[in-house]
């Protein structure tokens, strides 16, 4: 992951027949690292946390400080960075974990000045900021009410939740508070990475492959893919599920996927591996969207329209934590045709997100 501070600008991207609207890009209000500090400093934090946040809250080089400095700007810094990159709207989500690594209370209380502070931005710069429902998974009841609150009052849309919550995840039947009221209030939920949860980080950690370079991604898809064997789109059939980097490589297993749940199922190995409606590709092709977040490579972005469809993935930079402008002038360049280069730019977006078309 390149950030900017580590690659000078040799061009800029031109104008194109499309806007550039990039969907999962990161925040973090000043406020929150003082509490993440503050966690840190306490008993036992957990260590995924304690890899990520710790790491990028106290190193010196030049790549977290880039970073830190760029998560609690929203405004000129941030606009400026859009400028430089051909950005012509981000899609603006509280960065990971974000409050889930609070207690349940704070955490809902925290969430709501979150959204209050992201929603004054996007009021202040309507044209260029959209944001997502900050939430606390720990307290589903409460969640629901804010993400009616998010999306009917302040005008965000989508959802983020940041992966598992104390190393617990949405399959559990106890938060699907959440999905009806994502899907009573037409908003799509982003499910972000989050590193490894405490009893699963420790192969990762030894090598240093708990972040974005692998423990990211297979946490992320273990958790998409347990809502699809769970049912979660059997019960909730409306509901749109947004995954980044590719899918967490979801698109790429979807032959073996549809295989080894039929198999399993028929096995009757696990009582929580039960029969459903259709097949696990069928659901990411009907319920997911995918964005290249992290993944400026033509190949992955057009087998992926090909698997689940071009209305199905669109674009995503990673801001701040990979800012490069180049790959932006490489994305323009993708051997697609106009049509679908727009759907991937722009049109997904506006659909997913249900924002007003510029």
């Amino acid at each position: 992951m390149i950030s900017q501070s580590d690659n000078p600008i040799t061009a800029r991207p031109q104008p194109a027949g499309y806007l550039r609207i990039a969907t999962e890009e990161a925040w973090a209000p000043a406020e929150m690292l003082k509490i993440w500090k503050e966690i840190l400093a306490g008993p036992d934090p957990d260590p995924g946390f304690v890899s990520l946040i710790g790491f990028y809250m106290s190193s010196q080089s030049a790549r977290p400080r880039h970073i830190m400095s760029c998560l609690t700007d929203l405004g000129a810094q941030r606009l400026a960075h859009m400028d430089e990159a051909g950005i012509d709207r981000q899609i603006i989500a509280l960065t990971s974990p974000g409050v889930q690594v609070m207690a349940a209370a704070s955490a809902t209380a925290f969430a709501k000045t979150c959204n209050d502070e992201l929603a004054d931005a996007v009021r202040a710069h309507p044209t260029r900021f959209s944001g997502m429902v900050a939430i606390a998974p720990h307290a589903p009841a409460q969640a629901a009410q804010e993400i009616e609150r998010g999306v009917r009052r302040l005008g965000l849309t989508g959802v983020i939740v940041n992966s598992h919550t104390d190393g617990e995840y949405l399959s559990d039947q106890k938060f699907w508070d959440i999905f009806a009221a994502a899907e009573a209030n037409d908003t799509p939920i982003y499910l972000h990475p989050n590193t490894p949860p405490r009893n699963m980080i420790g192969p990762f950690l030894e090598c240093g492959l708990d972040g974005a370079i692998y423990g990211f991604g297979v946490e992320t898809g273990l958790h998409a893919l347990r809502l699809i064997t769970a049912g979660v789109f059997d019960r909730f059939p409306k509901l749109q599920v947004i995954v980044g980097h590719m899918g967490e490589a979801l698109p790429f297993w979807a032959y073996r996927l549809d295989y080894m749940h039929a198999a399993t199922v028929r096995s009757q190995r696990y009582a929580s591996m039960q029969p459903l409606q259709r097949k696990p590709s069928e659901y990411l092709r009907d319920n997911f969207y995918i964005t290249n977040s992290g993944v400026a490579w033509e190949p992955a972005i057009r087998f992926t329209q090909q698997t689940l469809g071009v209305d199905r993935v669109m674009y995503a930079m990673d801001y701040p934590y990979q800012h490069a402008v180049d790959e932006v002038i490489a994305l323009d360049a993708m051997a697609m045709s106009p049509a679908d280069k727009k759907k991937f730019f722009q049109t997904n977006a506006e659909e997913a997100f249900r924002l007003q078309p510029q």
